[in-house]
């Protein structure tokens, strides 16, 4: 199944799950999302699914994954297709 890479906006929380909103840009399609996990992995970047504590509007399948960078924790959102 084909993955979108998406540019969102949190927009605070919905029953204790945080709501995104995507800004109508996209980025990267992958063949599938493992593809994209595979190559942060292989480059020894660690990330975590964190899909089943966010909510993303308009979209009906969604996969979510953090990473650490620096101080910070960057979230990557695909839609699933």
């Amino acid at each position: 199944m084909p993955a979108t890479e998406l540019f969102v906006t949190s927009m605070g929380s919905v029953a204790g799950k945080e709501l995104l909103i995507p800004s109508g840009k996209e980025g990267t399609v992958y063949p599938h999302v493992q593809d994209w996990v595979t190559a942060k992995l292989k480059a020894k970047k660690p990330v975590k699914d964190i899909s089943t504590s966010v909510l993303v509007k308009g979209i009906k399948q969604w996969a979510v994954y953090e990473e650490k960078a620096g101080s910070k924790s960057v979230r990557t959102v695909f839609k699933i297709t």
